[in-house]
């Protein structure tokens, strides 16, 4: 199956990560297991982050759901959520440089889907450009609590079974 198809038919963040790794191995040869997603109201700008020495990836929790409310298709938010995903995974795998790491996102989504799918479309316009603008002047309200997406690496295995 192709990346494409299977990345339409993504129904979790699992899925959708599950492409992002298949895709950086293929294209770049990397991989690493054990991390975890966290949601968390972040500023609109910011679309995720990975702390340098963690397991974790934190995503924006109120761009996401303007992106579940704003999207004309599953394709849109799938697409959106892998190149985010992508570039923290990239991140995650010890690049830290923000330009190298965009040029990367770009490389990965054009081979792993072509020039005009919609991913490497994000990848080479930024993900930002294809949702709604949302103005964040002011005092920003949050809530504090942090949700973790349950089987989010599927690759992390028990050593007990």
């Amino acid at each position: 199956m192709s990346y494409a198809k299977e990345l339409e038919g993504c129904k979790d963040f699992g899925d959708v990560f599950n492409i992002v790794k298949k895709s950086v191995k293929e294209v770049l040869g990397l991989s690493r297991p054990g991390l975890i997603l966290y949601l968390a109201d972040l500023p609109m700008n910011v679309g995720a982050f990975h702390a340098v020495g963690s397991n974790g990836i934190v995503m924006n929790r109120r761009l996401l759901n303007t992106v579940l409310k704003s999207a004309e298709s599953r394709l849109g938010v799938n697409s959106f959520v892998y190149s985010i995903l992508l570039h923290e995974y990239l991140h995650s795998l010890g690049c830290l440089d923000e330009g190298k790491v965009r040029q990367l996102v770009y490389e990965v989504s054009k081979k792993s889907f072509g020039e005009s799918h919609l991913a490497t479309q994000m990848a080479l316009r930024g993900p930002f450009e294809h949702i709604p603008r949302v103005p964040s002047l002011g005092k920003e309200e949050f809530d504090s609590e942090i949700q973790i997406s349950k089987d989010f690496d599927k690759s992390n295995k028990s050593y007990i079974s």
